[in-house]
């Protein structure tokens, strides 16, 4: 058996993204397989059953170095390729291969509106760090795993969630990828289905003001409620998830959920769109497409450089609706 590190740090959907190569690499070369983590995404892939070790740090590589030398692997898959991760391959000393950033390629659309992307998802390109092994994607998609005692039952959060509801993640690690909550709560006033609001402790706040602005009593704010696993599972009991570009948004195509995905300063040409491969009609996109400042950049702001936020702020509601009632097969009055 080879023994293989895979090197992802962070964070929870570049991770998740990462979970079709840890299938194809166990069980196609029946390695023992390990990852290299950090320790507050552990969950992500100590749960996941193709993984053997989990090795974790919390702040520096050079906590965990002496121990992973100990392990001789044969061979290293760095899917986090940066200063970092090279120190570690570095110090293995072990044959490795790892993918195109492409950076370059981005800066430009970034900065001169160039696209010299390849139309590839980052899966895609996960797969050319695997490939001189002969390992190839199996086209099965990503995958999550939590623990059955960590599944909330919807119904704890109201009991009319048993008749169906849509999840929609609020949160995100940068502002200008977050849809403002008047714009939020505006589309919730169209909808006659329940909804529950989804993100971290950060997003409470958030979710209450959509809650009153929207002045629509089938809204359920528990952001900050759940651990990352117990939001998983009511992500994978919706029966729909609108989301920003955002961790939740990967953990809901790991559940081959029906996904609107909403973008404001980046754009899906990045290729970290929702991957369901041979599903693609099960999720689509919602962007104001030809903005010409977007893209502003390839990860996000504090706030909008424009000062108009018209990425998300002009958002076509009616649009997303109407996808809410074709995904959802709801009566929207």
């Amino acid at each position: 058996m080879k023994k293989i590190l895979l090197i992802r740090f962070s964070s929870i959907g570049d991770i998740v993204l990462t979970t079709p190569v840890m299938r194809a690499l166990k069980e196609q070369l029946n390695c023992e397989l390990h990852v290299l983590t950090k320790k507050q995404y552990a969950t992500i892939s100590e749960n996941n059953p193709n993984v053997d070790v989990v090795h974790l740090f919390e702040k520096s590589t050079s906590e965990i170095t002496k121990k992973l030398k100990k392990e001789n692997f044969d061979f290293i898959v760095d899917l986090q390729k940066n200063i970092r991760s090279h120190r570690i391959v570095k110090a293995l000393n072990a044959p490795f291969a790892s993918f195109h950033k492409l950076n370059i390629e981005k800066w430009l659309l970034v900065n001169f509106k160039i696209n010299s992307l390849p139309e590839k998802h980052i899966v895609e390109r996960y797969f050319e760090a695997v490939s001189s092994l002969g390992v190839k994607n199996d086209g099965k998609g990503l995958e999550y795993f939590y623990p059955e005692k960590e599944k909330i039952n919807p119904t704890i959060i109201d009991k009319s969630l048993e008749n169906g509801f849509v999840s929609w993640v609020i949160g995100g690690q940068h502002f200008t990828k977050i849809m403002p909550a008047e714009k939020v709560a505006s589309i919730i006033s169209k909808l006659k289905i329940s909804i529950v609001l989804l993100g971290g402790e950060d997003d409470k706040k958030r979710g209450d003001e959509i809650i009153k602005l929207a002045g629509n009593k089938s809204v359920f704010n528990v952001c900050g409620q759940f651990s990352l696993n117990g939001s998983a599972s009511i992500v994978e009991q919706s029966k729909l998830v609108i989301t920003n570009d955002t961790g939740l948004m990967h953990i809901a195509a790991a559940f081959k959920k029906p996904i609107i995905s909403l973008w404001g300063n980046t754009v899906p040409e990045f290729g970290m769109y929702p991957y369901l491969p041979e599903r693609e009609n099960k999720f689509v996109i919602s962007e104001m497409k030809d903005l010409k400042c977007r893209p502003c950049s390839k990860l996000g702001f504090t706030k909008c450089p424009k000062k108009h936020f018209e990425c998300m702020l002009g958002q076509d509601e009616e649009f997303i609706v109407e996808k809410v009632a074709e995904f959802t097969n709801s009566n929207l009055g």
